[in-house]
């Protein structure tokens, strides 16, 4: 990494934020978004779960795995791609952040995506999706779909995905999300590389 790089990586960071007080009870700490700062490809989740609030990075317990696995089965590495969340504070009891949450966390991630400017958003689950999109989205149906919304003062291109935990339920899903993974890594211009993947696999809950 760069100077200029590191030092917008720390730009991209929140310090600190006191704007909801359950999140702020709830939380260890704050978890930023992880990956490249010039990235093509951002996933965006809903929220830290335990793990995530626990070792400060999205995506580090089971549904981490499944995502490992989908990247790496489509040519790609964390190292390639940018992960993110819609809020950065672990809800109480994993709930689904509040409207008011979300809205207050908004800016960070929307200047997380100004300052990326990525090729492809993918969201991850029905939360991020409706957040971004803001209408209401029927996740298992529309799963795969892409499609055009402003975003972060610019006309963005968002694929929209179950969330990767959707597969430990159900496992009939399993095979869209790797799919989707897939063309994400295609429209986004950054899949298929050989010896993709960075061979980790991440443990714990999810």
């Amino acid at each position: 990494m760069t100077e200029s790089e590191g030092a917008l990586d720390e730009d991209l960071r929140v310090p600190s934020c006191e704007r909801c007080p359950a999140l702020v009870e709830s939380r260890s700490r704050i978890v930023d978004g992880v990956g490249p700062t010039d990235a093509e490809l951002l996933f965006v989740g809903e929220g830290p779960g335990a793990q995530e609030d626990e070792r400060g990075e999205p995506f580090v317990g089971r549904s981490g795995d499944v995502l490992d696995d989908a990247l790496r089965d489509a040519g790609l590495a964390r190292a390639d791609v940018r992960i993110t969340n819609c809020v950065r504070c672990r809800p109480p009891d994993n709930r689904d952040p509040t409207t008011e949450e979300l809205a207050n966390c908004r800016g960070h991630l929307e200047s997380e995506i100004d300052r990326l400017d990525p090729a492809l958003i993918v969201t991850l689950g029905k939360v991020p999706s409706e957040h971004l999109l803001d209408r209401s989205v029927a996740i298992t149906s529309e799963s795969g779909d892409v499609v055009d919304a402003r975003i972060a003062g610019a006309s963005r291109r968002v694929l929209l995905s179950v969330h990767p935990a959707a597969t430990l339920y159900d496992r009939s899903q399993r095979d869209g999300f790797f799919e989707t993974i897939a063309r994400a890594g295609e429209l986004s211009g950054v899949g298929g590389r050989e010896g993709g993947g960075d061979g980790q696999s991440r443990l714990g809950e999810f």
